[in-house]
């Protein structure tokens, strides 16, 4: 969370303010007393040691933020913590902050504060609270309304499993399936979604879970990596995750409409496992080394207990961690000139496709729903990340207020992207070659079945660049054995009884730009034939540039065949060359807009999903494009909400969301696991610089590569052609050629 300008964020829900009473009667119009901001915490009144305003909470802030919250209600009361995170300053304390930081000159005192998610007594009591840690003071402190639940926890999520299995009821139905003796059943508990239909006394304004129930192979039911999702069962218990009492259980259609059909006895199935030693395995991939024998080219400092300052071949940024986003990139400049002051993905979301009860609600925000940070994988020396690497390590809070470690979330390492540009002079034969090396800050998300590889990479010709990688195990749920090889109206058959349903899977980039300084402008530029005209254009070859500036807030989408191209310029700099405006383009693949309809839940919580771009104006508080609470949220709260506001963009301050994504149609080879799906969003520069900024990158060499013919001398095969500045043969260093 970040602070408005304007003032502390607010929700965008109602909310009722509370003070220093019982859990159970919060009354109205009351705020956290004044004794409050000087209560004791663990034995001391002072303000924490300074820190940076950018730096991620710390332990010893996590810790006393619990404190200082549970101070505003009486002893005893219970509060269990769904976050406690950064709350960052507002902007306009921030840019004199950081530009004397860079500076070398005194900083200017920013109080710390930290924004926390709680419930206090019963866990339908949801409460969001801005804790001043420098003035040891709560300055806000309500509880808020209907329909804004918080992410949910590892710790709950377990719970509402193990309560699923326990219940006779659960028990009896397994029963009718005459499972084989010793099988073990696997849940995965979802988010419930939204439909906005009330049942009898049951609406979904209630905060539950759908659990879809698997089990492993029956034949290795030892086996705790077993693939589940091989066997999906046709029973999905609905769970109050507050009492972790039954709500009722629904029976899935398992046909192509919605008949729903008596529970039969299950038909024995083929295992379709993942695991190395389930399969034979080739023995002929021999390895390949990623050595870089004088160590990586980039260096990492601390700007704070656990925020990471990180240079690279004319790049620095600090990087962040928290609970929500995950990475967080801040104050990122190129040859110390100024790119960026806040990028992140911002949200996520996986709308499926079936239309039947109760698969109609599914659709996952992964990062609103649980967190890119609780969900960041532990990164193996390796595996996930090859080379010389640089780990950073976080911390997030658990449900009792404590500093829970998270280690080796983030990777840094460096790769080779092939070549980045050539020259060959044929009248010479000298070519002249630069290759690409790439800085990568990688995090790895496990969200139940699926994961995503995320990752910021840098060149040195000044691109930026946001990967996602999708892999995993496509969530599957069961479809009748007799019609495996018929087509299906909703999905793909990846395997005997079992159906992978088509998905979308929508990611949002928010990008708060400061190209050569604040104060940018986003563009589009057209390309547009020119009309014949005897003189100008006889031969009807010509086309030209419209330039299009985005002066309100609003949704924009790529449109290929006039070649739109977004921009970020800055029009009070120009470019020393041709005097244009200096910028970044956003070049970001096609994406196909949620196909759920205007008026379903699916597209009023994804408020991002129907625009390639939104323009927004920036405000402290917007910075989760499908709003602030996704869990069974009801939309109105994100950014297409913002975007409708209609401000005016002339002379603000903009911010850019870039939203790609796939549209998911299982294949046979996606199961058991998923090859990855890579999207990649880059930002290039546009006239920012006076030439390529890669022309003074070395040339490859082989007397640097030390690459190996294997079939003999390069220079014999290609008639003396020389590849690179140097002459140099393939075998004079690392060996000789494998053919001499």
């Amino acid at each position: 969370m970040t602070a408005n300008d304007a003032g502390l964020a607010t929700s965008g829900a109602s909310a009722v303010p509370v003070g220093k009473t019982p859990a159970a009667d919060p009354p109205v119009n009351k705020t956290a007393p004044v004794a409050d901001a000087t209560t004791i915490v663990d034995g001391a009144a002072a303000p924490p040691r300074l820190s940076h305003p950018l730096g991620p909470v710390t332990p010893g802030e996590i810790t006393r933020s619990a404190a200082l919250i549970r101070t505003c209600w009486p002893e005893g009361s219970v509060c269990q913590f769904r976050a406690i995170t950064l709350y960052e300053p507002a902007k306009a304390e921030l840019i004199p902050y950081l530009a004397a930081e860079r500076a070398g000159e005194s900083v200017p005192a920013i109080d710390r504060r930290v924004f926390v998610v709680y419930y206090v007594g019963p866990l339908d009591a949801l409460h969001e609270a801005v804790v001043n840690l420098t003035t040891s003071a709560v300055e806000r402190n309500v509880r808020l309304g209907d329909f804004n639940h918080p992410s949910a926890n590892g710790e709950e999520i377990l719970a509402v499993e193990r309560a699923a299995l326990a219940h006779p009821d659960v028990q009896a139905e397994i029963a009718k399936l005459q499972l084989p003796e010793g099988t073990q059943i696997v849940i995965d508990p979802w988010i419930y979604g939204s439909d906005g239909v009330k049942d009898g006394e049951f609406y979904d304004d209630k905060r539950v879970m759908q659990c879809f129930m698997y089990m492993r192979d029956p034949q290795n039911s030892s086996e705790p990596d077993s693939c589940h999702y091989s066997f999906p069962l046709p029973i999905s218990p609905v769970i109050d995750p507050a009492t972790m009492e039954l709500v009722r259980i629904d029976i899935l259609p398992t046909g192509h409409d919605e008949t729903v059909k008596p529970l039969a006895p299950w038909k024995p199935v083929a295992a379709n496992e993942y695991i190395p030693e389930a399969q034979a395995l080739r023995t002929d991939l021999k390895p390949l080394h990623v050595d870089q024998p004088e160590g990586a080219s980039f260096t990492v400092d601390s700007f704070s207990d656990l925020g990471r300052l990180i240079k690279w071949q004319k790049w620095d940024f600090k990087v962040g961690f928290n609970q929500r986003e995950g990475m967080v990139l801040y104050d990122v400049h190129y040859d110390n000139k100024p790119l960026f002051y806040r990028v992140s993905l911002s949200d996520m979301s996986i709308p499926y496709a079936d239309p039947r009860a109760p698969f109609h609600r599914k659709a996952a925000f992964d990062l609103g729903d649980a967190g890119a940070g609780i969900m960041a994988n532990n990164l193996q020396l390796g595996c996930d990340c090859l080379g010389s690497i640089y780990y950073i390590s976080g911390v997030l809070s658990d449900a009792e207020g404590k500093a829970m470690d998270m280690p080796n979330v983030i990777c840094v390492h460096e790769q080779d992207a092939g070549i980045l540009w050539k020259h060959t002079n044929y009248r010479t034969s000298r070519a002249v070659v630069v290759r690409n090396r790439e800085l990568v800050v990688q995090t790895i998300l496990t969200v139940s079945n699926y994961e995503y590889i995320l990752a910021f990479v840098f060149n040195t010709a000044g691109d930026f660049t946001y990967e996602a990688r999708a892999t995993g195990i496509l969530s599957t749920q069961p479809v009748d054995l007799e019609l495996s090889q018929v087509p299906h109206p909703f999905g793909t058959v990846v395997h005997p009884g079992v159906l992978a349903v088509y998905h979308q899977h929508l990611f949002s980039l928010r990008i708060d730009p400061m190209v050569a300084g604040h104060g940018n402008t986003i563009m589009y530029d057209e390309a547009e034939a020119i009309p014949r005209d005897p003189k100008l254009n006889p031969f009807g070859v010509g086309y030209m540039v419209r330039k299009t500036e985005i002066d309100t807030s609003g949704g924009y989408d790529l449109e290929p065949a006039r070649n739109r191209v977004f921009k970020i310029i800055n029009p009070a700099v120009h470019n020393t060359v041709n005097g244009a405006a200096v910028g970044y383009k956003v070049m970001a693949p096609p994406m196909q807009p949620i196909l759920a309809d205007v008026d379903s839940f699916h597209n009023k919580r994804a408020e991002f999903g129907d625009h390639s771009i939104y323009v927004t104006r920036y405000a402290g508080d917007e910075l989760y494009s499908g709003g602030l609470y996704t869990n069974q949220s009801r939309g109105g709260t994100g950014v297409r909400s913002w975007a409708d506001r209609k401000e005016s963009l002339k002379g603000g301050d903009p911010v850019l969301w870039i939203q790609f994504g796939i549209n998911h149609i299982p294949r046979v080879e996606d199961f058991p696991v998923m090859p990855a799906e890579v999207l990649r969003v880059m930002l290039r520069p546009v006239n920012f610089f006076d030439k390529n900024p890669a022309i003074d990158v070395a040339p490859s060499t082989q007397g640097v590569n030390c690459s190996v013919a294997l079939n003999g001398s390069v220079e014999s095969e290609l008639g003396g052609l020389n590849l690179g500045a140097e002459s140099k043969k393939a075998g004079d260093c690392c060996g000789a050629s494998n053919n001499p």
